[in-house]
């Protein structure tokens, strides 16, 4: 049985929680054994639960904090947070691990709840596909280091074709010492380790379109 703690930005929403999950098998909810001074860690370390269920308010919530830190000290959270859930992706990053929107359905959280217990991932469905995009697009128009000259610019993307070396100095009119010292520039600029790895990269920020 895994055995939940409920945190909320009031009882009502609490009540409302902890009365959805009890009607699962699976879920033992625990009650609270913490006087209203006590520190919300606190309070999670003592009960000692399998997952915490958190509702938020804002990032500003005042058991906000509180929640991250045991995220991030081991223990399985799920968030339930107001807007768009893509806004926290970055808690995933302290440990949590499940972001649902606050209007979730009972049977979501439950199946977070589980699977948090199981150590997944869980992301709402319907933020998935704005997620994918919004990092493909950080990708894609992420700035450089140091930008590249239109030269190397010119190399990366012949690169890109499978051209060698010499070619690449056939092509352009320079020797074959030149072509390698822009090599050695796209690559360090990028922060690449090998001429696979720089044409990589320039796909990702954009320079090679594919």
């Amino acid at each position: 049985m895994i055995r939940v703690q409920i945190r909320a930005s009031s009882e009502v929403v609490k009540a409302g929680l902890e009365s959805l999950l009890q009607n699962y098998p699976s879920l033992r909810v625990l009650r609270d054994t913490f006087s209203e001074d006590e520190s919300a860690e606190g309070a999670i370390s003592d009960v000692q639960p399998d997952v915490v269920v958190a509702e938020l308010e804002s990032r500003a919530d005042d058991t906000t904090s509180d929640v991250l830190n045991a995220a991030a000290d081991g223990t399985a959270v799920v968030l339930l947070v107001p807007g768009s859930a893509t806004e926290w992706v970055d808690v995933f990053q302290r440990g949590v691990k499940a972001v649902l929107p606050a209007n979730a359905t009972g049977p979501q959280i439950a199946a977070a709840t589980e699977a948090a217990a199981a150590g997944l991932v869980v992301f709402h469905p319907s933020e998935v596909e704005t997620l994918l995009r919004t990092q493909a697009t950080n990708e894609s128009s992420g700035v450089l280091p140091e930008a590249l000259t239109p030269r190397e610019i010119e190399v990366l993307r012949l690169l890109a074709e499978g051209v060698g070396n010499k070619e690449i100095a056939s092509r352009l009119g320079v020797s074959d010492h030149t072509v390698k010292f822009h090599v050695a520039s796209i690559m360090g600029k990028l922060g690449a380790e090998s001429r696979t790895e720089a044409v990589m990269m320039g796909i990702r920020h954009g320079i090679i379109l594919i």
